[in-house]
């Protein structure tokens, strides 16, 4: 895959899981805008726990990777991918900070 190919399909993927997001958990998240309830949703039963705990998990290593490549390799804002993975969602921030990434490498190249 290319280099413009794969920018495509990055934002491609974060612009969708975004999308997805809003419109599977925004209406109901306006019937009842309880926050707490809406995170306690995704421990409702086993299988949704293990999920939830792997998004969890998932982010504490984005996390980790953006604080180690910042501190070495000099990649900067890599905040917004970190708030981007709260809202909406891990899928839309790791794709942002991939691209983010890719831009700031090119430009150095």
């Amino acid at each position: 895959m290319g280099t413009a190919a794969y920018r495509r399909f990055l934002v491609v993927l974060a612009v969708a899981f975004a999308v997805a997001f809003a419109l599977v958990c925004i209406p109901p998240f306006i019937d009842n805008p309880d926050i707490l309830g809406a995170f306690a949703g995704g421990f409702v039963n086993p299988y949704a726990s293990g999920y939830a705990m792997d998004i969890f998990f998932t982010w504490a290593v984005l996390a980790a990777w953006v604080m180690y490549e910042a501190k070495v390799k000099g990649i900067r804002h890599g905040w917004v991918a970190l708030l981007l993975g709260v809202v909406p969602g891990v899928a839309t921030g790791f794709a942002v900070y991939l691209l983010i990434r890719l831009n700031q490498e090119q430009a150095a190249a």
